[in-house]
């Protein structure tokens, strides 16, 4: 089951709607079979390993992360493919919450004559799936807060633009965060003080960059910003309330304009709304990146599903933005799931208390 985590980890984000499963064939010990859920989110995990295996699946053990999926989509259910594949025994680490599936792939495999587990490793899978898991059980996307943090505990200078806290190993897991989100958000102070791209520039992850959205209620994002400029590559959302009283001619006029260049105006009474808009679209993961209030506003609401905490060696002194959390300390409700040094930077990931 292991194994079939870590197949299921390498196609995080890259999989639509579907959610990304790993599965592994075992036989005499050995794995004969190993498949993931495809880039597009086709073919499914559970036959490609099948399909590796072949003939050596018949009497084998299949180890998939997710319930096999009981319902004729575009393409027939895995639990067709696992009967006639001939395989003795399954064991599944997290049961779909879809309605459509629920409990029912587990039946129709033991009506089969399959032998029939779950719960292995649960937890560990559902890290991986937690994406999917909130987008089916909350109907909103999967938040996960970014915060890059001073040693004294500030996320930048007040009145200046980015400030560098934490080195290159750090950055470059950053943009993995990116390429694993379908969506990422910041505020308008942070596009109006550090005019960001939030693409993944890496060169393997070219073509892996989130759609990115910016809270701008008032319509402030500026036509020369890189937002803009690359809207038509990298779908660009700002987000607006649906108050009309904010609407007079200026702001419809900049709403034009930016809809000429390609952005889209996202209307959403709340970030609990905004949460359940991404979902609908499909988009079931969300990467906060900034600023401070932004990611005290998703706190207050209760909305923050994980934080990735980097802590600098620097410090930046009584000029500083104060975080909204500090390291060292677990935040209420959640509960520390890991600890690592990259080069000279600390990094703490934390996850909703269950």
């Amino acid at each position: 089951m292991a194994e079939a985590i870590a197949l299921g980890a390498t196609h995080i984000g890259q999989t639509g709607t579907n959610p990304s499963v790993g599965c592994v064939v075992v036989r005499d010990g050995a794995i004969v079979g190993r498949g993931v859920t495809a880039k597009s989110g086709r073919p499914h995990a559970e036959p490609q390993a099948l399909a590796e295996a072949g003939e050596l699946a018949r009497g084998a053990t299949a180890y998939v992360t997710l319930e096999p999926c009981s319902h004729f989509g575009k393409t027939p259910p895995c639990v067709n493919a696992l009967i006639a594949s001939g395989v003795a025994r399954v064991v599944v680490a997290v049961t779909d919450p879809d309605p459509r599936v629920s409990g029912n792939g587990l039946r129709i495999l033991r009506e089969a004559g399959i032998a029939v587990e779950s719960g292995l490793m649960e937890e560990a899978a559902k890290r991986g799936l937690a994406a999917y898991l909130t987008r089916q059980t909350q109907g909103r996307a999967h938040v996960t807060l970014k915060l890059a943090v001073s040693n004294d505990g500030m996320l930048g200078r007040r009145g200046e633009g980015q400030v560098r806290i934490t080195g290159s190993q750090s950055r470059e897991a950053v943009q993995h965060l990116r390429a694993e989100s379908d969506a990422i958000l910041v505020g308008i102070g942070t596009v109006l003080a550090d005019d960001p791209e939030l693409t993944c520039r890496l060169p393997s992850l070219k073509g892996r960059s989130p759609v990115r959205l910016v809270l701008d209620r008032l319509l402030l994002l500026p036509l020369t910003s890189k937002f803009v400029h690359g809207a038509r590559k990298v779908p660009v959302l700002a987000v607006v309330s649906p108050d009309e009283t904010l609407r007079d001619e200026a702001w419809l006029a900049r709403r034009s304009d930016l809809e000429k260049a390609g952005v889209e105006i996202l209307e959403a009474e709340s970030l609990t709304d905004l949460l359940r808009q991404l979902a609908a679209r499909g988009l079931s993961s969300l990467m906060v990146e900034g600023g401070a209030r932004v990611a005290e506003e998703f706190l207050k609401a209760d909305l923050v599903d994980r934080v990735w905490l980097f802590q600098g060696p620097g410090t930046i002194g009584e000029t500083g933005v104060p975080s909204p959390m500090a390291p060292g300390h677990v935040p209420l409700g959640f509960e520390l799931v890991s600890d690592e040094t990259m080069g000279d930077d600390r990094l703490e990931i934390f996850e909703r208390m269950k």
